[in-house]
């Protein structure tokens, strides 16, 4: 046990001072903490507690063994257990942490402070008890990011990297505001693609269920008839339904379960750490899809690098930082090449050609900010331009999938139903011959 000094505030704005016997500073301030004070100074006292029993009188003792049996009123000032373990947060849940933490920020809280107002919220549930576990984590000395990664796996990697760049660059506050736009955009994209997949989807069902109705009860009836009718002859395209009908009844149970296999193997062959990059890799040259990554990603790192270099972070250490915000591994690799050549000496425009994974108007918007000495305002503007052209590019997107939709189901149904026309009417023209 260990003796600390304190000087602490009230909640009615009283400083008082004192001192106190705990094992460790964490439990010290667990134990002002539980007193409703909020601590301004706390350190260890070099008389520890063994020295102090040493030197008081057995009565002396006897009185503090007597004052160290819990009272009911003791009791109910124990601070409340926090469970062990991450907690798993709703999206919703993360949205309002960052909104409302960047908001108290913003305003002038410390970091401590805020979360504490933040922990003593009126509705109860998850969120109050990961800000609980998160402020008593930076009181005992660890940093916002790290604290975050062992609260919740739900920040992720992503948002716990933005956080270790706020903390260095003393600009927590906004980039904690911008990660909310951002998670509320990503929120807000879900819901529309949701909405605009409701048409979709059921198409695509009602489609797949009439190709069952085709395969399993039609294309056998029309077999049938025209096996009956003497001198009938099978068009090209109805045998192929009639093979295509009787190779689904016969194998549709292996057939799902290869497609699960299939689906299986990939997902462990995507999610290897060897097999990362060529995926990444690979996400970047998907039509369309590849466009919305690439923009995420030049969105992200303009940002990222403004806030930092733009709070006083040196360029280096700023392109650091960025690259522990980047999820994408094959860009990634990128970052690392141009932090080797900035290290070198060469500037960032030069060292984005030499990566050629930049476009050339970025990298002239880049080049025009080192010239001008104004590298945080141009990078801000070039963030702002491909933000713009990735909401376009995911627009584009949205705007593709129905008529894709429509048009591969048309197709489909459509080619079926005309040849079992065309099988009928040849069987009726041979009844008539």
């Amino acid at each position: 046990m260990a003796v600390f000094t304190y000087k602490a505030v009230s909640s009615a704005g009283a400083v008082t001072t004192g001192e106190l016997t705990a094992n460790d500073r964490g439990e010290a301030l667990r134990v002002l903490d539980g007193k409703g004070l909020q601590p301004v100074r706390l350190s260890e006292s070099s008389v520890t507690k063994g020295k102090v029993e040493k030197k008081a009188p057995a009565s002396s003792r006897k009185g503090a063994a007597r004052a160290a049996v819990p009272t009911p009123k003791a009791k109910a000032d124990k601070p409340e257990e926090i469970p062990e373990g991450p907690i798993k947060l709703k999206r919703g849940e993360v949205v309002l942490f960052t909104e409302e933490l960047s908001d108290m920020l913003s305003a002038g809280l410390m970091l401590e402070p805020a979360l504490k107002a933040m922990e003593t919220r009126q509705q109860s549930g998850n969120l109050k008890i990961v800000s609980q576990k998160i402020r008593q984590l930076v009181r005992d000395g660890n940093n916002f990011s790290a604290a975050l990664r062992r609260c919740s796996p739900s920040f992720g990697p992503l948002y716990c990297s933005l956080a270790a760049a706020g903390e260095a660059s003393g600009a927590l506050d906004t980039i904690l505001m911008r990660q909310a736009d951002y998670l509320k955009m990503l929120q807000e994209l879900q819901g529309r693609i949701t909405l605009a997949l409701i048409y979709p989807a059921f198409l695509v069902l009602s489609g797949v269920g009439v190709g069952v109705i085709f395969v399993t009860k039609l294309i056998p009836q029309l077999t049938a008839l025209l096996q009956s009718t003497p001198g009938a002859s099978l068009p090209l395209g109805v045998k192929i339904l009639i093979g295509i009908s009787d190779f689904a009844k016969a194998w549709w149970i292996v057939v799902l379960l290869l497609i699960g296999a299939l689906l299986i193997l990939f997902k462990a062959w995507k999610d290897s750490e060897a097999n990362k990059p060529a995926w990444d890799r690979i996400k970047l040259r998907l039509p369309l899809y590849g466009r919305v990554v690439e923009h995420r990603f030049f969105v992200q790192f303009l940002e990222t690098m403004a806030n930092l270099v733009g709070n006083g972070l040196p360029l280096l250490r700023s392109l650091e930082l960025t690259r522990d915000a980047t999820q994408n591994i094959h860009m990634r690799a990128h970052t690392n090449d141009m932090i080797e050549m900035v290290g070198d000496g060469r500037a960032l425009s030069k060292a984005m050609i030499k990566t050629a994974a930049f476009p050339p108007l970025l990298i002239d918007m880049v080049s025009v900010g080192e010239q001008t000495g104004k590298i945080d305002q141009a990078l801000r503007r070039a963030a702002e331009r491909y933000d713009k052209e990735l909401n376009g590019a995911l627009q584009r997107i949205m705007a593709l999938i129905m008529p894709a939709v429509l048009i591969v189901m048309a197709l489909l149904i459509g080619t079926m139903a005309y040849l079992m026309i065309t099988a009928i009417f040849q069987t009726i023209s041979n009844l008539g011959a």
